[in-house]
């Protein structure tokens, strides 16, 4: 009976000790993925506000709320279950998905473009005359939940080749955790973004000088901030959505338009001393979303322009 308990316990601890050495892989690799994952965050962090301007202050939290929601549940419930059945089944179809969703973006970055630019628009915008202010607000958080679900793919993909090698139960806690991370850290500053005017407004009605101060710059700086940040969500879609599909190219055997970016990149990089490392990711940046602007024109008139010209009623 004592041999028998020493087994058992000797049983126990070898399974503590393989639960520790698991949950050690897990952070790991959750930190790794992470952090290879953090230029998307910032294209994500960047598109979203545009999606909550226009609203009342009174709206705008809990349609930030409604937006992490869906994003909790595009990573979740639909990303991390496709990525490791598509990682145990079908790996080889990670490429090419990606690469549609990156199309998508780069559609939707160009269609952006093209509106401001004087062409059609496309559905509602802030421009137009709002009759109906819930069904409104409805369209404006399928949009970017649609959007986050792209931005999301790529996250987990990313993530994913990250911790590749793993077993199942570590990719899928790893996954998890830089998915629920990530979304709290993206969401977390877009409603800090979008709430920093009444941040300044509260700090005007203090008494302290320096507060009023405060709140003065933070008045001030507020429109521009969401000017800059339409700028660099619309150009993080398209600098995404080119990567996307210049990175999937190169996966599916034609190298040669990533080739061309990456040595473009490390020109610059050779050539630039200290700076190197910002300025040869600004070229690929630019790289992707000149290909991104190109393909997403294409989308664009041949899903808008095509069937208008042929007399029939383009698609939205």
């Amino acid at each position: 009976m004592p041999s028998g308990l020493v087994a058992l316990l000797d049983d126990v601890s070898l399974i503590a000790r393989a639960a520790a050495a698991s949950m050690d892989d897990v952070a790991a690799g959750a930190a790794k993925a992470g952090s290879k994952a953090a230029g998307v965050v910032i294209d994500d962090a960047a598109v979203t506000p545009s999606y909550v301007t226009g609203f009342t202050p009174q709206r705008e939290l809990p349609i930030i709320w409604k937006i992490a929601k869906g994003s909790f549940r595009n990573k979740l419930l639909i990303l991390l279950p496709a990525a490791l059945l598509l990682s145990e089944f079908l790996p080889w179809a990670i490429t090419p998905i990606l690469m549609m969703g990156g199309l998508f973006l780069c559609y939707e970055g160009a269609e952006k473009i093209i509106e401001k630019l004087g062409g059609d628009k496309h559905g509602k915008t802030l421009d137009d005359k709002i009759t109906d202010v819930a069904e409104f607000e409805r369209q404006r958080v399928a949009g970017a939940i649609r959007t986050d679900l792209i931005l999301s793919a790529e996250i987990m993909a990313i993530s994913l080749s990250e911790v590749a090698g793993s077993s199942l139960l570590v990719r899928g806690v790893a996954l998890a955790a830089v998915g629920i991370g990530i979304t709290v850290l993206v969401y977390g500053a877009v409603a800090l973004i979008v709430k920093m005017d009444d941040i300044g407004l509260h700090l005007k009605q203090r008494a302290s000088q320096t507060a009023k101060s405060v709140g003065d710059f933070l008045l001030a700086l507020m429109p521009k901030l969401m000017i800059f940040l339409s700028i660099v969500g619309t150009a993080a879609m398209l600098w995404v959505g080119g990567g996307i599909v210049l990175h999937g190219t190169h996966e599916l055997g034609l190298h040669a338009p990533s080739d061309m970016v990456h040595t473009v990149q490390h020109a610059v990089e050779h050539a630039t001393g200290a700076l190197s490392g910002l300025l040869g990711w600004l070229t690929y940046a630019i790289a992707s979303a000149f290909l991104g602007l190109i393909l997403g024109a294409v989308i664009v008139f041949f899903l808008h322009k095509l069937p208008a010209m042929m007399g029939r009623k383009p698609a939205h």
